[in-house]
């Protein structure tokens, strides 16, 4: 069966927090025309805040810098309250800690000031490809204790719900799905965020790290998710009783 992309991309809904009017203008502009989203925009960080969470976007693009409340802290507060859209950063500062800091609260991908159009259009399309694309056939996986829904992407460890952002569902899935195999960074770019790995982008480790502490797998010494020296990462497909997580 052949999906008409143009409706199915007139379905996501964005929203751009951003303060700088100009600057907001032309991205929502650009993001309708040449994307076919529905984009709407909020100037300063308390707005965006409430637009995100009464609203729900399918993504939002949020500004770091913003009056009445920084994009980190927007982003912080976003997901603590519970949203699960994909969260796309702009950040005219270019420093290494904006971006661990932001993947650390649940940020999904960055894209430095001045962004180039193409560029951020390329961006929100590989996030929003996972709704765009068909459902993966498989739609349960379960391994060492781990539950994964895909039709409504609920995460449960031992019984216990685990709370996920999209893309830690969508990596913690992909590491699931290839339990038993060592995983490796190439692949895992390709497949979860659209793109070809650099060689540099700690984006993915970070994610990782995030899914090892709300897995409860021990930092230092992992068990269920284990890190591959040089090469990617192994999902383990059994777990003793001693390293089950209560």
């Amino acid at each position: 069966m052949t999906v008409d992309q143009s409706s199915i991309h007139s379905a996501h809904r964005i929203l751009v927090v951003e303060d700088d009017d100009r600057l907001a203008d032309l991205v929502v502009e650009y993001l309708q025309e040449h994307g076919g989203y529905q984009v709407s925009s909020a100037g300063d960080g308390k707005a965006g805040l409430q637009r995100i969470l009464t609203d729900t976007p399918d993504l939002v693009v949020l500004d770091i810098m913003l009056p009445s409340m920084d994009g980190m802290e927007v982003c912080r507060q976003a997901r603590e309250f519970g949203y699960k859209g994909a969260v796309l950063m702009l950040t005219a500062r270019g420093e290494e800690f904006d971006e661990v800091l932001g993947l650390e609260i649940g940020a999904d991908d960055y894209v430095a000031k001045p962004a180039r159009p193409r560029a951020l259009l390329a961006r929100v399309k590989a996030l929003l490809r996972r709704s765009i694309e068909s459902s993966p056939l498989e739609q349960k996986i379960s391994v060492a204790g781990l539950e994964m829904d895909s039709s409504n992407r609920g995460t449960q460890l031992n019984g216990k719900t685990v709370d996920l952002t999209t893309a830690e569902f969508d990596l913690l899935w992909h590491l699931a799905r290839h339990a038993g195999r060592v995983v490796d960074r190439d692949e895992i770019f390709e497949c979860v965020k659209g793109i070809e790995y650099d060689g540099i982008d700690r984006s993915i480790d970070l994610r990782v790290a995030r899914l090892r502490k709300k897995l409860g797998d021990d930092a230092k010494h992992p068990q269920r998710i284990k890190s591959i020296r040089g090469t990617g990462y192994l999902m383990v497909t059994r777990m003793s009783s001693a390293q089950e997580t209560p």
